[in-house]
């Protein structure tokens, strides 16, 4: 089969490595930016281009895998093509692909960095399709790379794309701070990497809530202030004391009858 790739950026550049590994022909490879078109395009034999309305019209797949706020225009500027157009977006409905008959969604789950290799079989991807011919040739595309595949409605989508935004985005920012914290008085951030594998391996074998540990779970008082006169950045102040919130109130039959009070 023949894929169109439109984008450059982090997901892009695996998903065209993984599909051109698994004998998929990237025959077009577009960004804005012909650097970025032109340096992926080299890795899997596609040919580069920089504007929409030079696209490649027969291909089998046409992967819009750009910013979500990018992706209006580029669906606007498209002209019409045989072919599934697919976005790979956790928060985009299906139907901002139309006109476009022939469409789905290929959306994994995970964080990607072009600088670190990732084994795509142990990935979960969640497919959606405007029909069952559709969802077929998706499910087909994506097995070829991931040995983990769901169907999803959009709805359950969006759900679980902003319950992975709390699961990764929000806590790689709390190691972001914790690092400046450590970086403030001359410590390394490696003192935490124990303390950061078991918090996740917990994470993965636990309940999340039994797992909870901490002064805001026990409400100690006396150090929840003590944390708090310390921070003088008063961003990291107020997260802190959100957090801590959150935490006791989740752990109220703890703390019956106490609410807590940065």
């Amino acid at each position: 089969m023949e894929i169109v790739l439109l984008g450059s950026g982090n997901v892009a550049t695996h998903l065209a490595t993984a599909l051109n590994e698994a004998g998929y022909r990237i025959v077009q490879l577009y960004s804005r930016t012909m650097r970025n078109a032109e340096l992926l395009a080299s890795k899997v034999g596609a040919e580069p281009v920089e504007r929409v309305d030079t696209r490649y019209r027969a291909a089998d797949f046409y992967i819009f895998s750009v910013k979500d706020a990018a992706l209006p225009e580029i669906v606007s500027q498209m002209p019409p093509t045989t072919g599934i157009w697919v976005h790979t977006a956790g928060s985009v409905p299906l139907s901002a692909l139309s006109p476009h008959k022939e469409r789905g969604v290929l959306y994994p789950l995970q964080t990607f960095s072009k600088e670190r290799e990732l084994d795509l079989r142990d990935i979960p991807f969640f497919i959606e399709g405007e029909s069952s011919a559709t969802i077929a040739m998706l499910n087909e595309l994506v097995k070829s790379i991931s040995e983990k595949v769901f169907l999803l409605s959009g709805d359950k989508r969006r759900l679980l794309h902003l319950a992975a935004v709390f699961a990764s985005n929000f806590t790689n920012h709390m190691y972001t701070l914790a690092s400046e914290i450590m970086d403030e008085e001359g410590l390394q951030f490696f003192l935490l990497h124990p303390l950061i594998a078991e918090t996740a391996a917990k994470a993965m074998t636990m309940d999340p809530h039994a797992a909870q540990t901490g002064p805001a779970l026990r409400f100690d008082e006396e150090v929840i202030k003590k944390h708090l006169d310390l921070l003088s950045d008063p961003m990291k102040k107020e997260l802190y004391a959100l957090l801590s919130k959150s935490i006791h109130k989740r752990s109220s039959e703890q703390c019956v009858g106490r609410n807590y009070r940065p």
